[in-house]
């Protein structure tokens, strides 16, 4: 489902998986602000980066996110949807802001600086 417009039954279940699973619905919705470097996503859900990489590997071949490398670090953002799967993911995403553990993430978010300014890179992008 890469680059291809979603098509088939196989398609919508990958789609929809991708959305059955608490951390990835987590993940998205940080997204939902823009584009992301790994290690936020480490310091808001708490967990390692193999397991988050394991996540955000899932939401791509499920054609929800694009990557990009940035040196060491990879950056992801939520992709441009056909309609119906971009209401689907929106009205998801909709939901979820009300929920105490995503306010969490968010407020958690707004304190984590990312690896890159540590280690002095000073072109790195902010949130």
């Amino acid at each position: 489902m890469s680059n291809r417009i979603c098509n088939g039954v196989s398609d919508l279940s990958l789609f929809f998986a991708a959305l059955a699973d608490e951390n990835r619905l987590r993940l998205l919705h940080l997204m939902k602000a823009g584009e992301m470097c790994v290690c936020h996503f480490q310091g808001v859900l708490q967990t390692n980066q193999p397991k988050i990489s394991r996540h955000l590997s899932y939401l791509k071949k499920a054609g929800l996110v694009e990557a990009r490398r940035d040196g060491k670090w990879m950056h992801y953002r939520l992709k441009k949807l056909p309609a119906v799967q971009e209401r689907i993911l929106r009205e998801t995403l909709r939901h979820l802001e009300k929920d105490a553990r995503t306010e969490k993430d968010i407020r958690r978010l707004k304190q984590i600086r990312c690896c890159p300014t540590r280690y002095g890179i000073s072109n790195f992008r902010t949130r």
